[in-house]
C-alpha cells in the first residue's frame, strides 16, 4: 500500500530536526547538503534532501531560496495505531520534550486513547491507539 511520506522544509535546522525525529522513533538518518548535490539555490551546507528511515519515515530539506519553511495550519501529521501503545506513548513524550501538548495523550469516552503536540520545530502531531492498554 502506498501511503504519503511527509516532506517537511525547514528554515536552515533540517539537520538538526532529522536527528531530533531520530532519537524519538528510531531508524537511520540520511542526508545530502546542496553542495553534494552540485545545487546552488540554497547555502552549500544546508540539506537538499533528507530522510528518516525506520518506524516512521520522513523527508526534510532546508528551504531553498523561494520556498517557505513548515508552518502547519489546520493539520497534524497522525500515527493513530502506528505501533503498539508502550511504542506510542514514548514517542507522544518524545515529541513533546521542548514542544507544546495541545491535547494530553488520554483514554476517551469511546476507549481509545489518543493526544496531539506541536513538537519543538513546529510540526504538529496526532498520536493514539484503539483499546485499552
Amino acid at each position: 500500500m502506498t501511503v504519503p511520506v511527509p516532506y517537511l522544509l525547514f528554515p536552515g535546522f533540517a539537520a538538526e530536526a532529522l536527528e531530533f525525529y531520530r532519537g524519538a522513533f528510531g531508524g537511520e538518518v540520511r542526508s545530502f547538503t546542496y553542495d553534494q548535490f552540485g545545487r546552488t539555490d540554497g547555502p552549500p551546507t544546508d540539506i537538499a534532501h533528507g530522510q528518516l528511515d525506520g518506524p516512521v519515515t520522513l523527508f526534510a530539506s532546508d528551504a531553498g531560496g523561494d520556498e517557505d519553511a513548515v508552518h502547519m495550519v489546520g493539520m497534524f501529521l497522525s500515527l493513530l495505531g502506528a505501533a503498539d501503545s508502550e511504542t506510542l506513548r514514548r514517542w507522544y513524550d518524545a515529541l513533546a520534550d521542548g514542544g507544546r501538548v495541545i491535547d494530553p495523550l488520554q483514554e476517551r469516552p469511546w476507549g481509545d486513547s489518543d493526544g496531539t503536540v506541536v513538537d519543538r520545530f513546529g510540526v504538529r502531531w496526532l498520536i493514539g491507539y484503539q483499546g485499552q492498554e
